[in-house]
């Protein structure tokens, strides 16, 4: 498996990873490894919810090249 290296980490940051894993009873590395898929996910269900709600409010608007449209509408003055 793919190994990922992250430098110059604050040591804050790093005591902070340390206590959340000792509390979920991980270690270290099995912690970094869900906060990594868990972000990942999260950015993709955040996206589509986004991307669902722009098809919403959008649907039933008009739709094609912006070019052709500025077109038509300056052929209609």
């Amino acid at each position: 498996m793919p190994q990922l290296l992250v430098r110059d980490v604050p040591q804050d940051v790093i005591e902070a990873l340390k206590r959340r894993a000792a509390q979920h009873g991980r270690s270290a590395e099995a912690e970094h490894r869900i906060i990594l898929e868990e972000a990942l996910r999260a950015g993709r269900a955040a996206f589509r919810q986004r991307a669902a709600a722009l098809r919403d409010a959008t649907r039933g608007r008009i739709s094609g090249e912006s070019a052709d449209l500025i077109r038509q509408d300056r052929d209609r003055r």
